[in-house]
């Protein structure tokens, strides 16, 4: 928790010169929102690829890419980092697929969104559950899988996106690094923040608590203390 001790503090004005601020900054966030749209629309356009028929490995073995679908017409993979054998995983991967407990509401888009990492199902399935994840995982370790959608094995991490056409499985979209942000709540919440994230590379006022940049993500430990079997789930259900 930041202790703030400092004296630098946003100006204090009065109800409407405080509106009239707020609405010169509307006029920024109206316009990024359209661009987004806009955005998205050229995504929708995309032309795909057509893919090979992977097998991966879930929890009851191996499965074709095509089945990982469970009948859905629409897949998201995050693509999970992964060194074989190591007590913790990648913790930016392990905090940003803690966040999705509840993603039922895909079905009403005919879609679907698991994690696919290059470890031994078995390892993954452990992790998984030591952390508190509550996603569906799958293992592309006997598979080109990873390293054809640019995640390779002792690589980074990524988002991919997928349609099903019959048997048939296309890749439509991907990104990784700081493009896997928009697919994230905490972000979001925390640039709503006086203070943002509080991170060296941000442009904030003189005098705004910073720190080095990370040092407020939540690392693996982390999450595994605030979702993991000892935390009980804080009563989420991790579908087991």
């Amino acid at each position: 928790m930041t202790e703030y001790t400092g004296k630098a503090l946003p100006p204090v004005v009065d109800q409407q010169a405080w509106q009239a601020a707020l609405d010169d900054l509307r006029v920024r966030e109206k316009a990024a929102t359209r661009e987004l749209d806009a955005i998205a629309a050229q995504r929708r356009k995309l032309p795909m690829v057509e893919l090979p028929d992977y097998t991966l490995i879930g929890a009851d073995g191996p499965i074709r890419l095509v089945d990982v679908f469970d009948g859905r017409s629409q897949l998201i993979v995050y693509n999970h980092m992964w060194s074989d054998g190591a007590e913790w995983q990648c913790g930016g991967c392990t905090s940003l697929t803690s966040q999705y407990v509840r993603l039922g509401f895909l079905d009403n888009y005919d879609a679907r969104f698991v994690v696919v990492t290059n470890g031994p199902i078995d390892e993954a399935l452990a992790y998984r559950a030591k952390v508190g994840n509550t996603m569906d995982w799958y293992s592309s370790s006997e598979s080109p899988f990873g390293a054809d959608v640019g995640a390779p094995p002792g690589g980074g991490f990524a988002v991919n996106v997928f349609l099903r056409n019959g048997d048939t499985v296309y890749r439509t979209w991907h990104t990784s690094g700081r493009g896997t942000e928009q697919l994230a709540y905490t972000f979001a919440l925390v640039d709503v923040l006086p203070w943002g994230r509080q991170e060296e590379w941000q442009d904030s006022p003189e005098g705004w608590p910073q720190s080095p940049t990370y040092s407020k993500w939540l690392d693996s430990p982390d999450v595994a203390r605030l979702y993991g079997p000892a935390a009980g789930n804080n009563g989420v259900d991790d579908g087991a």
